[in-house]
Formats: structure tokens, sequence, C-alpha cells
């Protein structure tokens, strides 16, 4: 018997899907945890494995094409087996919170509650049917997605004035966000040809999105420059034990160490802001940022507390590939207690970094460089590197961020300290 394959949700808060590519075409065979396709969400590009064994019948969604999570997409079943003609609607709908409001007691002449909502769109519409966009209601309540109602209500818009693309006319969230959008222009042509218009792919409208909620935050910022010769010593002491084929450590793992043995001392640095709560993690799981084309991606590198530089190395190496490969799956963003952005490697000598909420802070790293700095009276070259860290005000106070820095430059600057 067939059986349809229904676009999974692979997060918490995960609204739909874009499928990107087939890795199955109709008619071949297909073992149960083969990658059948490869799935672009708001997160991450991952590969989706069959969960069931048979032959692809039929594909029911194309290359490109935004799905709503629990739609249909595919069905897998016996060679020569009919093929159901319809998709079933998501069950999506079905997951969604209801709304309770308590009932008022009728009076006595008051007409039927189940007739009133009847009534009153007959006095709406009138004659010539309804005048305004069709309210999707249910019980009263327009119908949207979870994720739809949180940005709409946070950009101030009205559900009931927009059209939904969803199933039944569901409001979705690329619904709300179409509605901040302005009609596109025509194309302008300047003296040196036509000006490019380049549509946001999902990741980059999930950056946006998530970088004007970080905006938001009541940020400071704090920086400090640390002496780094000790810990060119240690990398260079560490790439005389690295075997054959073996990962080099950088510079970034050495300072991914460090900043987890910190985060330990200091735990109010390695923490989530709520709405009315802090939350305090007993491991140091640190997001690394990775650029990739058109966009940025934070892995999270687990319980790196307890991991040698090396095996952070490691750990590094591999997260860093499937990220540019397009191999993240959706546990590898998730959990994240602090983060670090380096861009050293691209001469940056400073800079700041935005807030990775609900995260309380993250540290902005720079290029180590040859300064002249003054050490007791007299004059010497040093190589320095400046740290510059981005704390959320509502959670972590000036002191608390301060000695929690310095802390990581005193283990930059000599680490038998973090020991």
């Amino acid at each position: 018997m067939s059986s349809q394959v229904t676009l999974p949700r692979l997060g918490q808060g995960m609204e739909s899907g874009t499928i990107v590519r087939w890795l199955k075409s109709e008619g071949d065979k297909v073992e149960k945890g083969d990658p059948l396709y490869e799935l672009d969400t708001e997160k991450v590009t991952q590969e989706v494995e069959a969960d069931a064994g048979g032959v692809l019948l039929k594909i029911l969604a194309q290359e490109g094409e935004e799905i709503e999570v629990g739609k249909a997409i595919a069905v897998i079943g016996e060679q020569g087996e009919d093929v159901p003609t319809e998709a079933s609607e998501p069950k999506a709908e079905a997951e969604e919170p209801t709304e309770v409001t308590e009932e008022e007691p009728a009076e006595e002449g008051d007409p039927a509650p189940e007739r009133e909502d009847e009534r009153e769109r007959g006095r709406e519409e009138g004659p010539e049917g309804p005048s305004e966009p069709e309210q999707r209601v249910n019980g009263g309540r327009v119908k949207a997605s979870p994720l739809a109602r949180r940005i709409a209500k946070e950009r101030g818009i009205d559900l009931a004035q927009l059209s939904g693309t969803g199933p039944e006319g569901r409001i979705v969230a690329e619904d709300v966000e179409r509605a901040q959008v302005a009609p596109e222009p025509a194309a302008r042509l300047t003296e040196r040809g036509r000006v490019e218009t380049v549509k946001l792919n999902q990741m980059r409208k999930t950056i946006a999105r998530r970088m004007t909620e970080a905006w938001q935050a009541p940020a400071f910022q704090i920086a400090m420059s640390a002496d780094m010769a000790a810990s060119i010593r240690l990398r260079e002491a560490l790439l005389e034990r690295v075997e054959e084929g073996g990962v080099r450590p950088t510079y970034s793992d050495i300072l991914t160490k460090v900043v987890a043995l910190a985060l330990m001392r200091h735990r109010d640095m390695n923490a989530h802001f709520g709405r009315d709560e802090v939350l305090l993690f007993p491991t140091a799981n640190i997001g690394i940022a990775v650029a990739i084309p058109h966009g940025l991606v934070v892995p999270v590198i687990q319980s790196c507390e307890a991991k040698t530089i090396q095996e952070i190395a490691v750990a590094r190496a591999d997260i860093v590939e499937r990220t540019r490969g397009g191999k993240l799956k959706a546990e590898d963003l998730e959990n994240g207690t602090f983060t670090i952005s380096n861009l050293g490697m691209y001469g940056v000598e400073r800079f700041t970094a935005v807030l990775n909420p609900p995260q309380a802070g993250i540290l902005a790293v720079g290029a180590i460089e040859e300064r002249a700095v003054v050490e007791e009276g007299e004059l010497e070259i040093q190589p320095r590197m400046d740290l510059t860290l981005t704390v959320d005000h509502r959670s972590v106070d000036g002191a608390t961020a301060s000695e929690f820095l310095r802390t990581v430059k005193s283990f930059l600057e000599e680490p038998g300290l973090a020991l």
C-alpha cells in the first residue's frame, strides 16, 4: 500500500520549508533511510531521509516550491500501484493552540450564539457579498500560523487585512513579511545598464528578521586587547603534536576553549534571556559564526569546556565543512549558549558583533597584529588581538561582563591560568 511523504517539522517554530532538490526521480527505488531530497528551512539546508521503502511513485512538490509542514510532497509505494490523485491537507492547523474566551451568561431574548455569526456576516456582506478581504475565521478568529501571529504582533500588522496563501486561506509567516514590502519598482536603468534585483532567499529573510529582533535588545559593548605571545607559543606546540593528516588547531580553537572555561567561571554570561527569567546553563555550547554564500550560519560545538583544544579543532573542522557543504542538521544549530564571531582571517582589526538572541553575549575577535606597547616604562612590540564583547543588558551588567572579558584576556595571555 502506498504512503504519502509529508514535510517534517525539523525544529521548534518551523512552519514551512522549500524543496531545493530532489535526490530521487519518479520510478526510482527508495530504501528507508536513503537521502530523498534537500530541504531549505529558515535555519539550514539539509538532506531529508525517506521514512519508508519502495518506489517513488509520484513527486507532488516541485523544486523551489515552499511547502507547509505536514503537507504531502511525494508518494512511495509498490511498482505499478495506483497513486492518490489528491494530496492530503497539512495537519498544522490542528496543532495550533486554540484561543479560549470566557462566555458571558446569556440574557433572555439574546440571539443564539451559533446563529449570531451568520447574521453578522449577512449584515456585513449585504446583497453584493463581502467588500473587504475574505475573513478566514474559525469561531470568529482569523486563521494564521503561530509564527505569523508573532511577527504581525511585533510589527503592528492587522492580520484581518491580509490574504492568506496557506491551506484554506490560512495566513503564514511569508504573508506577513510580504505585507511590509513595498510594490516592486519597475526595472531602473542607469548610464551603465539595468539595476539588478536580487530576491532574498529564505536564509537572508530569516537573518533580516532575527537581526531586527536583536537590534531591539538593550545591548552594550566593552573591549579589551590581549597579548597573544603565549597563545602563539601554545599553538606552535600543539601543531608539533598533530599527526600526519590530522586537523591543525587554529587560534579560533584556542579561543573557543578559553571562552568556554571563562563561561564556567562566570555563569551569568552563559545564559539566555527570557521574558521574565534568565536561564543559566551548566555547559558551554559555543556557536561559531560561519560565512557561506548569501548568508551566515552559526553551528554549535557542544560542551566545549569538557573538550581538549584538539577535540574542539576536530569538531570545528567537521561542522564548518558540513556548513559550507549544506549538510548541517537541525540539531547542529540548537542549544547554543554563547557565540564567537572571528573576522581576523579577513584582516579586520576590530568590529562589533550583533547579539544572537536569546543568548546573553557574543564575542567579536579581530586579527593578531604587532603593535608598539609600553610595558614597565619600556617600549616593546607585542602581537595583540582586540576582543569586543556585546552583551544583553537585560540579563548582564557591566561589571559582570568586564570580569568575564578580563578572564578571557588573562587565559589568552597565560593559558596555564585556565588549568
